[in-house]
C-alpha cells in the first residue's frame, strides 16, 4: 500500500504565514538590489559614466560590488522562494514565476503581491 500524497488541508498556516514573511522581505530587497544593478550596467554600458581602463574596458561607476551582493542576496532569495513553494505545495509554474522575479528587473515587486493573494487564498481552502 502507498501512501497518499499530502493535501492542501496538511499545510502548517503558521509556517506558511512565516515563510512568506520571510519572501516578502527578501522579494523587497533583491527587487532593490536588481534595480541598482541595472542602473550600474546601464551606466557602465549605455553611458560609459565611469570612464574605461587602459585596456579599454568599461570602469565601474557605483561599484564593482554591486552584481557581487546581487548574486549572494538573489541565491537567499531562492532559498526563501523555495520554502514557501515547497510549504505551500505549489505547482512549477508558481516557482518558476517567483524564481524569474529575482532577474526581471522590478517583477519582484509585481510578483510579491500575487504571492500574498496565493497564499491567503490557499491557506483559506486549507481551512475550509
Amino acid at each position: 500500500m502507498t501512501a497518499l500524497p499530502p493535501t492542501r488541508a496538511s499545510i502548517d498556516a503558521g509556517r506558511a504565514r512565516a515563510a512568506f514573511a520571510r519572501y516578502r522581505v527578501m522579494a523587497f530587497v533583491t527587487g532593490g538590489m536588481l534595480l541598482l544593478l541595472t542602473l550600474e550596467m546601464v551606466l557602465k554600458y549605455v553611458f560609459h559614466a565611469g570612464g574605461v581602463d587602459a585596456a579599454g574596458d568599461p570602469e565601474p561607476v557605483i561599484g564593482s560590488w554591486v552584481a557581487f551582493a546581487h548574486g549572494w542576496i538573489y541565491v537567499v532569495y531562492l532559498v526563501t522562494v523555495f520554502d514557501l513553494w515547497s510549504r505551500m505545495r505549489w505547482g512549477a509554474s508558481r516557482i518558476l514565476v517567483m524564481v524569474a522575479a529575482g532577474v526581471v528587473p522590478v517583477l519582484s515587486f509585481v510578483i510579491e503581491p500575487r504571492a500574498a493573494r496565493w497564499v491567503d487564498t490557499d491557506l483559506r481552502a486549507a481551512q475550509a
